[in-house]
């Protein structure tokens, strides 16, 4: 080697400086870079945790007016003889209150400020204790929903007459009942106990609660088995070929349809050709299971894909069937993988409403189901049913269903993520 070249090679004078030059140059820009992207990934986080906060603070603010209920005391003389007229009754009792009341217009007017079900509330009463029959007793009964609003302050009671529901004359009287003291604020326990009802203050989410159980039953019984099987068939026993390929593509692109097809599906298939009837959750719950039923597959054929080949080898080793290795080995290995499948599989059933819909479960169900043949709706439907009322008190109403579901949504998706942390094991 030549002086020349030596000098060409390390130009500072000192091997190696122009190539540590570069290294700290380039580990700086790499510094750079990774400090960069930290700050994007945070501003990220942030500004979804934000709208997240946003979106949750505006649907349980807004709903706070459904969950307390505005009542009204009544000194109510019970009639002694069995044929009780209870509209009568309440309407009479509050009449009470106004004695100056004169001509039928005013008199439906001050009557106007009992709600539907004052009447239905003095019947169970009664019912539930027929000794107040011939005694005079103070009961606290629902106000209408006008009345409601303007207790709460949803109502701006300073706005123009002309822009109100209740005129001033109506105003007067409900401040009068006020400043007596007999208007009270309570827990409505009615919105979770109570099914729905056309008035706003009555309506309770009991029915769609328990219809959206009956479609979870019906789905889990349906697309558990049925996607478990497949995936271990799939996985485990079926030969790699076209077939299995073409199905196993099939199955990824049935995951990515639109869940309104489902519906569409549903409608011809089991109310078009089998003749189901419409708005039951049995039929809900067998259009949802066709929808879960890709994802199950595609997270149990992973929790298969997961268990290592050696558990396998080592079973075959000691003389057991393929049976045996897939039902004793195999499958407990993979139980937290599916078990988070299925039920991130039924936390998307159960918020899905488009199906549904299709089916014809957004119909006016005044009571609760008591079966899967039933007519009912659920908790999506509830929302949307609520939500396309004209009705001003809906508006609360609506949120506290999303609210509702919400919770749901994340128990069972806090539950996934439980089961999966407790029974998973690490190789």
């Amino acid at each position: 080697m030549t002086d020349a070249t030596q000098a060409g090679a390390f130009p500072s004078g000192r091997p190696g400086t122009h190539s540590r030059d570069l290294v700290r140059a380039s580990l700086g820009k790499r510094k750079s870079a990774q400090t960069r992207l930290k700050i994007y990934g945070g501003v990220a986080i942030a500004f979804a945790l934000l709208m997240l906060a946003t979106l949750i603070g505006s649907v349980v603010s807004t709903s706070l007016p459904a969950w307390t209920r505005t009542e009204v005391k009544l000194d109510v003389a019970i009639p002694a003889e069995d044929d009780i007229n209870y509209n009568s009754l309440a309407n009479n009792s509050l009449l009470a209150l106004f004695p100056e009341t004169d001509g039928r217009a005013e008199r439906r007017a001050v009557t106007g400020i009992l709600s539907n079900g004052a009447q239905f509330m003095l019947r169970d009463l009664v019912a539930a204790e027929p000794q107040l029959k011939g005694q005079t007793t103070s009961v606290w009964v629902p106000v209408s929903d006008p009345y409601e609003q303007l207790f709460e302050g949803v109502v701006n009671a300073g706005q123009a007459e002309a822009n109100r529901r209740l005129d001033d004359a109506a105003l007067a009287r409900f401040k009068q009942l006020e400043e007596a003291g007999l208007i009270r604020s309570a827990v409505d326990w009615g919105l979770v106990t109570e099914a729905d009802s056309r008035f706003p203050e009555l309506a309770g989410l009991k029915g769609a609660i328990i219809g959206s159980f009956f479609l979870l039953l019906v789905c889990f019984l349906i697309s558990v088995p049925v996607g478990v099987g497949a995936a271990v068939y799939l996985e485990e026993f079926a030969p790699k070929n076209r077939f299995t390929d073409f199905i196993e593509i099939n199955i990824n692109n049935l995951a990515a349809v639109p869940s309104i097809v489902f519906g569409l599906l549903g409608l011809a298939l089991f109310i078009g050709v089998f003749g189901l009837p419409r708005s039951v959750p049995l039929v809900g719950g067998m259009v949802l299971s066709l929808m879960t039923l890709p994802t199950i597959i595609i997270v149990t054929r992973n929790a298969l894909k997961a268990v290592p080949p050696s558990i396998r080898e080592a079973a075959r080793g000691v003389g057991a069937s393929e049976m045996q290795v897939i039902g004793h080995h195999v499958l407990p290995l993979a139980l937290p993988g599916i078990l988070t499948g299925v039920i991130i599989g039924l936390a998307q059933a159960l918020g899905e409403a488009a199906p549904l819909l299709l089916i014809g479960m957004n119909a006016f169900i005044t009571s609760a189901p008591s079966g899967p043949l039933d007519p009912s709706t659920a908790l999506p439907t509830q929302i949307f049913i609520w939500f396309d009322s004209p009705e001003r008190g809906f508006v609360a109403r609506t949120s506290a269903a999303i609210c509702v579901l919400l919770a749901f949504l994340s128990i069972m998706n806090l539950t996934a993520v439980l089961l999966r942390r407790r029974l998973e094991r690490r190789w």
